[in-house]
């Protein structure tokens, strides 16, 4: 293999064949190359015959449909190879064996995909077909009230069909279950007489929002059970028992379809959260056909599975700090009083102890726990809430887009204080701020780029 010091790539042979020197170089470019090589598998501490294991960052070029130049990561520096590698199949994110033999290293094989990485491939998977919860769920309702157009249209502008009963109820199951505007403004306060109601509500409407779908599913094999993901895949499995492709042969009828996506979505796929306008009113929404309304919901379900699976990749992404904070991340559908969908975006972070350090530092390492809220109100405007609990410590930064709204906020700070007070808990920071945090947003985009790629 022949490591050069810049631009010009190494050679990673196939397993027990050598890379040949190119024959238009002459002999001295050839030993210059060598002692290149050398020079640079010594620096990263590579002898004779011993094996390293090295990851696929990156995939540069392919010849005739084979890899023919990449990008290694190779104990913590990249290092550009000409791969010779012959029928082995390699892909960004894939972890290789190698041994270094002479100048040159040649590969042993490909190791089996890590959880980590299936994870990351799923998500770049579903990734460009996500269709905004709020949105959708307002076609959807539309479809119940007012029904759906034909899937063939006829002369003329024909008149709307109603929704397949079965179809109607499920979704009429689902918005029953969402948080409403009245609900939540009635709803106890946390120093209530009541303060186990509150907790208990928050709680159910977080186990239900889709996030543990296949967890609980799998603890309770209930068909009814409460929860957004498995409420969308009952309204498709209505819709397609209607049109006769529940039991065909080729499997999920949404396999078939082209999701129907957001374009802010596609845009920005792994920013959270991040805010959209409201959609509009469910009375001026366009009428769907039901082959649109299952690849709406195609994009739907794509969307919670998006959420699910960004949070399993920042819980387990490495950090130069160590351990990452657990992550998860939701949006929570609920109904304006005019019965108009509204999203949530929530984001809890637990910053992990380190047991090691805690052992050996004087200091004992306490939990953090971090909550971003985001949410975009008809009367207020978009708000963004950022709350850190550390023990018995508590700061909050609340931000407004609306000067009005500013203004009530600055107005009520008093009384959260209050609040947080008679809860036993001191108050480090509390400040309200006009805009939107700076750092509200995940971005995982650099730690996709190879898998996009």
């Amino acid at each position: 293999m022949k490591v050069p010091n810049g631009s010009t790539p190494t050679t990673m042979p196939q397993q027990g064949v050598s890379a040949a020197a190119p024959a238009k170089e002459s002999a001295g470019s050839n030993a210059a190359l060598l002692l290149q090589a050398r020079i640079q598998l010594d620096q990263l501490q590579i002898a004779n015959r011993a094996t390293v294991l090295a990851r696929v960052a990156e995939v540069l070029q392919k010849v005739e449909g084979q890899v023919d130049q990449l990008v290694l990561d190779l104990r913590g520096k990249p290092l550009t190879v000409q791969a010779a590698i012959g029928e082995t199949r390699l892909a960004p994110g894939d972890w290789v064996k190698l041994m270094r033999v002479g100048n040159e290293l040649q590969l042993l094989g490909k190791l089996a995909a890590t959880p980590e990485a299936r994870i990351a491939q799923a998500l770049a998977q579903h990734l460009p077909w996500q269709q905004r919860l709020d949105s959708g769920l307002a076609q959807l309702l539309g479809a119940a009230r007012n029904g759906v157009r034909p899937d063939v249209p006829g002369p003329g502008k024909p008149p709307l069909l109603p929704l397949p009963e079965p179809a109607r109820s499920a979704i009429q199951q689902l918005i029953a279950r969402l948080p409403t505007q009245a609900g939540l403004a009635t709803a106890p306060t946390l120093n209530d007489t009541q303060p186990g109601f509150a907790s208990n509500q928050i709680r159910q409407w977080l186990t239900e929002s889709g996030l543990f779908a296949e967890a609980r599913l799998g603890r309770s094999p209930d068909p009814a059970l409460a929860d957004l993901k498995l409420a969308l895949a009952r309204v498709v499995a209505a819709l397609a028992t209607d049109r006769g492709t529940a039991n065909s042969a080729e499997g999920n009828p949404l396999n078939r379809l082209t999701p129907l996506t957001s374009p802010e979505l596609v845009q920005a796929p792994l920013q959270f959260p991040n805010l959209h306008p409201s959609p509009a009113p469910i009375s001026r929404s366009e009428p769907v056909t039901v082959a649109q309304m299952l690849r709406l919901l195609a994009g739907m379900l794509n969307r919670v599975s998006v959420n699910q699976l960004h949070s399993q990749t920042l819980s387990a992404r490495t950090t130069a700090d160590g351990a990452p904070p657990a992550t998860l991340l939701l949006e929570l559908p609920w109904l304006t009083n005019a019965g108009e969908p509204r999203i949530a975006q929530l984001k809890i972070e637990q910053e992990r102890e380190n047991r090691e350090q805690q052992e050996t530092s004087a200091r004992k390492q306490v939990a953090e726990w971090r909550l971003t809220l985001a949410m975009d109100l008809d009367d207020l405007g978009p708000l963004h809430f950022d709350v850190s609990l550390r023990q018995q410590q508590v700061s909050a930064l609340v931000w407004a887009e609306r000067s009005t709204t500013l203004n009530q906020l600055k107005a009520q700070i008093g009384e959260l204080h209050r609040s947080f007070s008679e809860l036993g808990l001191e108050v480090t920071d509390l400040d309200c701020r006009k805009g939107q945090p700076s750092g509200a947003r995940t971005q995982l985009e650099h730690r996709l780029v190879d898998i996009k790629a």
